[in-house]
């Protein structure tokens, strides 16, 4: 147990970790510079408590500034605090969990610091891939303090004071923040994507708690529980959830359970992760629909791919990969959003989720739910870029457009009753499931409702999956 006073970064340890397991270490160090008469001001634990604790019997790591001491600023000690606890939990295999609250870099100590928020980065980018990393953000968290959330794998943001920015909104040419608050947990969430998950302190507290169970420990663990749902259990009203695939996935996932992340950005792409056989697995689709609570539609979109909706599925497929979790993906796409802002990312966006895909060497399942056209489609975890397994829903569309706008380019100067005949022979031809199942690129038609257990017998199968790559260094999307 620890002695350190209840301040509020302490509370937070103990609301996040199972009752009396947070065990501190370096409780007594403190700051050592002396300069501008730093030595009269009390440092405990030089404004960072560190140690470790398990939640849900999982060991974890964490670390939780305390505002009380000098506003949380980081110094050298505070700083070394942290990076050794890097170093503890690279050697045992744990994930890391940072409660930030922090004004940021310590004046007083100006090199001293500096080199401090360097090694912190340092030990951060050596962790990736290795260990999970967490950051939960309780108050400030500016300047190069916004840099430690951006290197971790998943960002928490408490939303009343939570403040995340490089540039505090002030200091933005002709903005202020009762103009836009670039430093909200709302902004960051919506409009930067780099926070995955916002709420009351609570809530944060209770989100990283669920995500820290569903994941493995390091990148040579596996996630395993008992499955107390049927695996054969038949989900009947799953033909109605191709456009809000996020239903989707929790009805076909063990007990409904699906951690969505990033859900305030890109909402036109659906990342998470559910359970299946007791397995966590990742999961990644296209989304149309959005309902609430109630089934109340509450916002529509197009069934297209944004840059932003790229970028957030490949960042979260790799980080599948390098944590061995499987990657299933729904896919309902009719091709990419055509707007200015979105032109102006989308080819190296789509590229990078393409890369992604055909990179990741964890098994990969597609099951396609609706419309499935054109490169849209194929960068969708197609089997042309790598799926394992691909399963198609018995009305889905699968080919280069509609077969329609096909019809009307191929016999542009055709009357309507030509256009309609030849659409409807291209849509047998070219658009159907059945076409496309034989020609290989579909592994197998399923009616909807039995989509449960056909991707649970494909993972189970895929369990034992070894891929060989090129030898390189690493790629260059």
């Amino acid at each position: 147990m620890s002695n350190t006073a209840q301040t509020a970064a302490s509370k937070r340890i103990a609301s996040l970790l199972d009752a009396n397991s947070f065990v501190e270490i370096g409780g007594q160090i403190t700051a050592r510079s002396t300069d501008f008469n730093l030595s009269a001001t009390e440092t405990p634990s030089d404004g960072v408590i560190t140690g470790y604790g398990v939640i849900g019997g999982n060991l974890v790591y964490v670390y939780s500034q305390d505002v009380t001491v000098l506003n949380g600023s980081i110094g050298e000690m505070h700083a070394k605090k942290i990076a050794r606890l890097y170093d503890l939990a690279m050697k045992m295999g744990a994930p890391v969990i940072g409660l930030v609250d922090c004004a940021g870099m310590r004046l007083q100590e100006a090199t001293d610091a500096l080199n401090g928020f360097g090694e912190i980065y340092m030990k951060q980018t050596m962790a990736s891939g290795v260990i999970p990393q967490i950051t939960g953000i309780f108050g400030t968290c500016g300047g190069g303090m916004a840099l430690i959330p951006a290197l971790t794998d998943f960002t928490f943001m408490e939303n009343t004071n939570g403040k995340l920015f490089v540039n505090s909104p002030n200091a933005i040419a002709g903005n202020d923040t009762s103009k836009c608050d670039t430093s909200s947990a709302e902004f960051q969430s919506r409009e930067a994507g780099l926070v995955d998950y916002r709420g009351s302190e609570e809530e944060v507290i209770a989100g990283i708690r669920t995500l820290v169970t569903m994941l493995p420990a390091n990148n040579e663990d596996d996630v395993y529980e008992e499955c107390t749902d049927d695996l054969n259990r038949v989900c009947p009203d799953l033909a109605a959830c191709a456009g809000d695939t996020g239903i989707a996935l929790a009805q076909i996932s063990d007990n409904n359970v699906f951690f969505e992340v990033k859900a305030d950005y890109a909402k036109e792409m659906v990342t998470g992760f559910i359970k299946l056989n007791g397995a966590t697995v990742g999961a990644v689709a296209n989304r149309s629909e959005i309902h609430d609570a109630e089934g109340n539609l509450t916002e529509s979109m197009e069934s297209e791919i944004s840059a932003r909706g790229a970028w957030k599925a490949a960042s979260f497929v790799e980080f599948c990969d390098a944590f061995n979790i499987p990657v299933l993906t729904l896919t309902n796409v009719r091709g990419f959003k055509a707007t200015k802002c979105s032109e102006a990312n989308m080819a190296k966006a789509v590229a990078k989720m393409t890369y992604a895909f055909a990179n990741a060497t964890v098994p990969k399942v597609n099951v396609i739910v609706g419309s499935a056209y054109g490169s849209a489609y194929l960068a969708m975890n197609s089997k042309s870029i790598g799926a394992d397994m691909v399963y198609a829903w018995s009305g889905a569309q699968i080919g280069m457009m509609d077969a329609k706008l096909a019809a009307k380019i191929m016999y542009a100067d055709s009357d309507a009753a030509t256009i309609n005949e030849k659409a409807a022979e291209y849509a047998t031809l070219q658009s159907s499931v059945l076409s496309a199942a034989k020609r290989g690129y579909v592994d197998t038609i399923i009616e909807a409702a039995d989509t449960r257990k056909y991707v649970i017998g494909a993972f189970e199968m895929l369990y034992t999956k070894r891929e060989d790559r090129p030898s390189r260094k690493h790629g260059t999307v």
